[in-house]
This record gives C-alpha cells, structure tokens and sequence, in this order.
C-alpha cells in the first residue's frame, strides 16, 4: 500500500533522487508538446470531433484569460493554457492502471507553484519593467517583510492545496476499492474525474488570479498618479 501511495525512487544519482512521478511529469510533458505540435499541422476546415474539442477547450482557457487580463492575453494565455492542459493530464493520468498522478507528489506540486510565483514576477517584468518590483515597498517600505511571507506563504499554500487533495482522492479511492473491491469503481472512477478535473480548474485559475494581480495592481496605481496629474 504505501508504494501505491508515496512516490517510488526509481534511481539514484548522488543526493537527488529519480521517482516515479518524475518521470511520468517528463513523459506527459513530451506528449503534450508532441500532441500540440501534431494537432496543431493537423488542422482542418471543418473540423472533425476532436479538433472541435480541443478548440472549444482552448477558446475557453483563453477567455477566462481574456476577462481578467485582456491587454496581455497573448503573453499570458500559452502558460496558463499549458499549465490547465498538464494539470487535467497529471490529474487523470492516476486512473490508468499502473501508474500514479504526478500531483500526488509534493515534490511535484512544490515546483508547479514554484514556477507560478516566478512566472508572477516575469509577467510583471516584462509588461511593467523593473519599476514592478517598487510595489513590495508600497505604501510605506517597512512593510516589505510582510509582503515577501505573504509570497511565500500563498505560493506554500498553492502547492499544499493541490497536493493534500489529490493525495486524499488516492488514498480514499484506494481505501473504498479495498473495502468494496470492484463493486463500486463505477463511482469512485467518476469522484476522481470530477475531483481531477475541479483542482486543476482551481490550480490554473490561482496562478492566473496572481498574475494579474501583479500586473494591474501597477497598472492601477500608474492610472492614479495619470489622474492626479
């Protein structure tokens, strides 16, 4: 049981450690990227079922970008989108048979959020310049301690969240099919879609929400400062 639930070391090369979540987070990464790239010189005029899902998928992905940060859906719509498709992939990729999903891994989700905080500040870099980073020391500079545990403890909390969730859903789907053996995997199987589907939709819109909370917050006080003038 516990190597159905905490990730397996595979290998090893000095002090790091190759697990199993590793490796199946590159795999899905390789065939995400091989999918998109196939999908994308594969497109027709009138689409068949397929096309027409993944468009629809991507329309929405890039109008819920759209709505909170619309002068900058070119820049910030291909990260998040890549982070909703990998997320629905690492999420449902635990009801095949074999193997785990990715986010059930700490280690995993540590440097999903990781990649969210720093993607922040690069937004907010690249849309305001270096004058971005001035907002740690608003409205007076000694707050800028509290600002800096506020980062870190929203970016902790991002990778808590998605990890204690699909940690929970394994372990009690795995507890249920003990108990009730295959009696019930219908259910179980459905919890896991709808749960899998819910924390990658809540990961995505998080990391999207402190984006464009770091650009238009500059954005609002540069209006401010245009209108007092």
């Amino acid at each position: 049981m516990e190597g159905e639930i905490f990730p397996q070391v595979l290998w090893r090369l000095g002090p790091l450690q190759f697990t199993d979540t590793l490796v199946t987070s590159v795999a899905l990464t390789l065939v995400l990227w091989l999918a998109g790239w196939w999908l994308s010189r594969h497109l027709r005029l009138h689409p068949g079922p397929l096309q027409t899902a993944v468009e629809a998928a991507v329309l929405a992905m890039e109008d819920a970008v759209r709505d909170l940060v619309p002068r900058y859906v070119e820049q910030v719509a291909p990260f998040i989108m890549g982070l909703w498709w990998f997320l629905l992939a690492a999420n449902l990729i635990g009801l095949i048979p074999g193997l785990q999903s990715p986010t059930r891994d700490l280690s995993i989700t540590s440097a999903l959020a990781l990649l969210v905080f720093l993607s922040v500040h690069w937004f907010g870099i690249r849309t305001q310049g270096l004058g971005y980073l001035r907002h740690y020391l608003q409205p007076f500079p000694f707050l800028l301690p509290f600002h800096l545990v506020s980062e870190i403890t929203r970016t902790v909390a991002l990778a808590v969240r998605l990890f204690g969730n699909m940690m929970s859903l394994d372990l009690v789907a795995l507890i249920v099919l003990m108990l009730a053996g295959f009696l019930v995997p219908v259910p179980v199987l459905m919890l896991h879609v709808v749960e899998a589907l819910v924390q990658a939709y809540i990961f995505g819109m998080l990391a999207l929400v402190y984006i464009a909370g770091g650009i238009q917050a500059h954005e609002a006080k540069a209006l401010q400062k245009g209108e007092s003038q």
